[in-house]
Parts: structure tokens; sequence; C-alpha cells
């Protein structure tokens, strides 16, 4: 049975876009007290070369997981209006927290006629602080609910991933909520250093009409962006190998840093596989613990094969 403390750990973690260094933070201590215990030592890759991104490398790496480590969220601007990071959900009522230089922040959304999005709060907040949702962890017997399951639920599998990782990359990527812009730099130094031209990106997709609760880990066959096909068959037959279940994913919008990965001037295969979720960029993101173990297993098993 999963133990989903360290998600909730990650769920409520301060991370907009633009402030990805707090989960950063939290990932290098993580590392550090927990490597010892994986298969392999991954060599570490950080520092100004590379922002608030993180590189793990295992052994002789043949392909790389791309997890996206911040979250939508607003920024405050004047007379008490947020300005959205991402594509947030706003509700009025909904909780907000974040720190300024008066101390810590716990507010509400308000929502006003026009539809304008207002912070509610008993003092003014500094010009251009960030708030994010208040972390409400809730687990029961067949699902996760969190704020922030897109993208802490993406590491959680990396983190998992890496207790048996023989060989490979994690890439732990800023800015994806909020337009991207690290992927080039982490693609140049994946090629370029490693000689590595797949990737699978450990991000987390939407229930609609085709991809259910409960059916497995969804491997998209494309969404706004088209990978080129060949890789991503080989990847549905991979799974069909693996008696591990999953759901094929079509989609016309939505995207991740696989598009990034496209538009590179490397020739970069991707394949987006996530667990699917209800409640997109709101407090109340849902996931079923079925979804969770089909992308844990998946994952475990493609980067043992790839």
């Amino acid at each position: 049975m999963t133990d989903y403390r360290l998600l909730q750990q990650l769920c409520s973690i301060h991370a907009p876009s633009g402030e990805e260094y707090m989960i950063k933070n939290f990932l290098l201590q993580y590392i550090k007290k927990n490597q010892t215990d994986w298969k392999v030592k991954p060599k570490i890759y950080q520092g100004e070369d590379f922002q608030d991104c993180l590189v793990l490398v295992f052994g002789e790496p043949r392909a790389a997981v791309f997890a996206h480590m911040d979250s939508v969220g607003f920024s405050v601007r004047y007379e008490n209006q947020l300005v959205p990071i991402g594509g947030p959900e706003a509700k009025n009522g909904y909780k907000l927290k974040g720190e300024d230089s008066l101390g810590p922040i716990a507010c509400e959304i308000e929502i006003n006629k026009e539809n304008q999005t207002f912070y509610k709060f008993g003092r003014g907040i500094d010009r251009g602080a960030s708030l994010t949702f208040e972390c409400d962890f809730r687990e029961t017997e067949d699902y996760v609910q969190s704020c922030y399951l897109d993208n802490r639920l993406g590491i959680f599998n990396c983190l998992k991933l890496a207790e048996t990782l023989e060989n490979g990359m994690i890439v732990f990527s800023a800015y994806e909520e909020h337009g991207g812009g690290t992927v080039p730099f982490l693609a140049k130094f994946m090629v370029e250093k490693y000689g590595v031209h797949q990737a699978l990106i450990s991000d987390i997709t939407w229930v609609t009409e085709g991809v259910k609760h409960g059916e497995g880990v969804a491997i998209s066959m494309r969404d706004r962006n088209v990978p080129r096909q060949s890789f991503v068959q080989m990847i549905i037959n991979m799974a069909e190998n693996s008696d591990i279940p999953f759901q094929l994913e079509v989609e016309a919008s939505g995207g991740s840093d696989g598009r990034e990965l496209q538009e590179s001037p490397y020739p970069i295969d991707w394949c987006f596989i996530g667990a699917p979720e209800d409640n997109v960029h709101s407090p109340d993101e849902k996931v079923h613990k079925n979804d969770i173990q089909s992308m844990l297993s998946m994952y475990q098993f493609l980067m043992s094969e790839l």
C-alpha cells in the first residue's frame, strides 16, 4: 500500500511559477536523506547554469523523465487585485496562503460583479507577493484530493522511481504552468552532455468523457501538440506487454514540457504519461489511487525497458 505522506508534504509547499526554489530546496534535502537507500546514487546537477531546476542522472541514461515543479497561483497587484499565475480556478471563498514583509498571509478570494478577482484580508498585502491555495489534503479508500496534485504527484512519481532506477535521468523543470522557458536549456544539457533523445513527461492530465477515474494511467497520443507517433506507439506496445492498466488519451488542447521538447532544435521523442484528475487547477484536485499506482508501476517498467 502506497504511503501518501510525502505527497501531502509536496502539495503543501508554496512554489508557484517563478518560485520553484522552494520545491528544489525540499528535493535536495529529501535526496540527501534518502539516496543511500536507492539502488543507484545519482549525480546531481544544479546551480546557476540550471536556475531553480534540478537534474538527477542515474548510471548510463538512455531516457529522461520530466516533471515540472511549479504550481498555479496568484500575484498581488494593486488595490487588493489578484493576477493569475498560470490558469488557476478562482471562486469566492477559496482560501489562499502566502507571506510578505509583514508576515504570514491567510486570506480568501473575492470575485466582484465584473468577474474581477480580489483578495479579502485584514490588511494590505505587499505588491508582487504570491499567493497559492491553502492545502487541505484528503485521503479516502479510493481517492486522494488536494490542491497541486498537478504536478506534485508527478514529482512524487519521480521520487518513487528514483528508488529503483538504474539508468536514466530525472529532470525537474520550472515555469511550465506559466509559459515555460527552462526546458530548452535542460534539453540542451540532456542531449549534449548525455546523448539522451527520448523522454517521458511525468505530469497530470484530465478526467474526460474518454479518460476515466480508476482505469489506469493515461498515455497521451496527442494534446495541443502531436509527438512523433512511432515513438508513442512503441511506448503503447511496451505498456501492452506490462500487464499494468492504462488508458489512451487523445485531446485537442492542453500542453506540457513535451511541447518545448518538440519545439527545441534537438531531435527528442517524448510521450506524456500521467494519472487523470478532476477539478483541475483548483483546491480540490482529485485522483484515483488505482491510477496513481498504475502511474508509479508504468514508469518503473518503461524506464527499465527504454
